[in-house]
């Protein structure tokens, strides 16, 4: 699959950003998705996460109440729905698909070496 971030900017804080990620070449529909992020000098750190049926969601709790993750299976999309955002949540947001599924992903969602497919990322800067 081929996935590729968009909707990144800069903002306020206390603004609120929609980032999305576009998926091609594979059947979407069947693969968990996530959201991680990245600073510079800093490993990439979950964010959200999303199962196939979208039953279930996961967040990182740096993000949760504020952040809503969700998919468009139709549209073979994926979003992130970002309000009250805060300076520390400036990062690349990088979006990433997971083939597996099963206990083995709801135990291990935050774990990036479990997706197998990543978008190149898009910037967001929250300025003070």
């Amino acid at each position: 699959v081929q996935l590729q971030a968009s909707g990144g900017g800069l903002v306020q804080a206390g603004d609120s950003l929609r980032i999305s990620c576009s998926a091609t070449g594979h059947t979407f529909r069947r693969l968990n998705m996530g959201w991680f992020r990245q600073t510079p000098g800093k490993e990439r750190e979950f964010v959200a996460a999303v199962r196939w049926s979208t039953t279930s969601t996961f967040y990182a709790d740096s993000v949760k109440g504020r952040f809503t993750i969700s998919r468009d299976n139709a549209k073979n999309t994926m979003y992130l729905q970002m309000n009250s955002l805060k300076p520390k949540d400036t990062g690349v947001y990088y979006c990433a698909a997971a083939a597996i599924n099963g206990p083995a992903y709801s135990n291990n969602h935050d774990d990036p070496s479990l997706y197998t497919s990543w978008g190149q990322g898009t910037l967001v800067t929250v300025s003070s």
